[in-house]
């Protein structure tokens, strides 16, 4: 089968799909990061989109590129919990049935999120991999059509809106740090931003709790690492021995991989809370917690983070603003 890349075109015309589903969503500037880094730093709020993350951009764009026949038949996806929170989001708003596999590593508030949205929620598993594994028995067995969560052109497209919105409300950027995971997120964004401007430098930041994208562009080739608890939840799991686009794209366009602490999570989640008076869960600061912490120096610069999830438990955002004792 032929392997084709998700295009600029491809990001434009997602857009267009998925503007009744998805928010445009605000870029603010941050003084006190700004100050810090010795930058115009900017803070990209998906932690503000529909459903909680940006996850409802690319789960948009794929249902609605289904054929009718698709759609009768129903979806199936695996997730951490924001994907499939997006897949049920707007499976409900198009009349589709939905199955989502979690593994029992994700946190109970996503899974009930998800049934709320009136999807089946099939929990399997003590890992991402495990999930994903049943996932695929499901589709199968029931004819489903995979909403994949991150390795697939449409849902690629569609998180790259993210980049056209970027390149629209800040023409003179010149790096942007994305929170990095299967890749999905900051490959649409990459390839949205280096169409326009080759020199804008796209940094990955991810936990370094079993961060597997990372370690497998270290190695050249997709691996898979146990899991292990982590306040970014949402970045947890493997990227797939099969990774057909993901792997190949971020090794293509993103310039550097940065890793971040448990505490520098912590941090970050709440100098959000507390300066910028936003609530950003553990996945979605990483990106935020480079830049705090001084994982990306680069004075004088236009910089945008993306803050890419708000969906953690009130209980343990409270945990952690209590717990923890960053110096910001």
């Amino acid at each position: 089968m032929t392997v084709t890349d998700p295009t600029l075109r491809d990001i434009t015309l997602a857009r267009q799909r998925i503007a009744g589903l998805a928010r445009r969503t605000p870029l603010v500037r941050s003084a006190g990061l700004s100050e810090r880094a010795g930058a115009a730093v900017y803070l990209k709020l998906e932690c503000l989109q529909e459903t909680g993350s940006f996850k409802i951009r690319g789960a948009a764009n794929k249902l609605l590129s289904l054929t009718d026949e698709e759609r009768v038949r129903g979806v199936v996806a695996v997730s951490s919990g924001n994907h499939g929170r997006a897949v049920a989001h707007v499976a409900g708003q198009l009349g589709v049935r939905a199955v989502i596999c979690v593994s029992e590593r994700v946190p109970a508030g996503k899974v009930e999120a998800i049934r709320r949205l009136g999807a089946e929620v099939v929990v399997h598993g003590a890992s991402y991999d495990e999930a994903e594994a049943h996932s695929l028995r499901l589709q199968a067995e029931r004819g489903l059509t995979r909403v994949d969560p991150f390795d697939d052109p449409a849902v690629i497209a569609g998180q790259g809106t993210v980049g056209l919105e970027l390149l629209e409300d800040l023409p003179q950027l010149e790096t942007v740090v994305v929170p990095l995971s299967g890749g999905g997120l900051i490959a649409g964004i990459a390839i949205a931003l280096k169409a326009a401007n080759p020199a804008v430098r796209v940094i990955g930041a991810s936990m370094d709790r079993a961060p597997v994208m990372v370690h497998s562009l270290r190695a050249g080739r997709p691996l898979e690492l146990p899991e292990e608890d982590t306040l970014a939840d949402a970045l947890a799991g493997g990227i797939g021995l099969d990774n057909r686009y993901t792997f190949r794209l971020v090794r293509r366009h993103v310039d550097e991989t940065l890793l971040v602490s448990e505490d520098e999570i912590a941090g970050a989640m709440t100098f959000a809370l507390e300066q910028e008076h936003l609530v950003v869960e553990g996945g979605g600061a990483v990106a935020l917690a480079a830049l705090l912490y001084g994982k990306v120096s680069e004075p004088g610069r236009t910089i945008a983070v993306v803050l890419s999830g708000a969906n953690v438990d009130p209980a343990l955002l409270s945990e952690v603003i209590d717990s923890y004792h960053p110096s910001f």
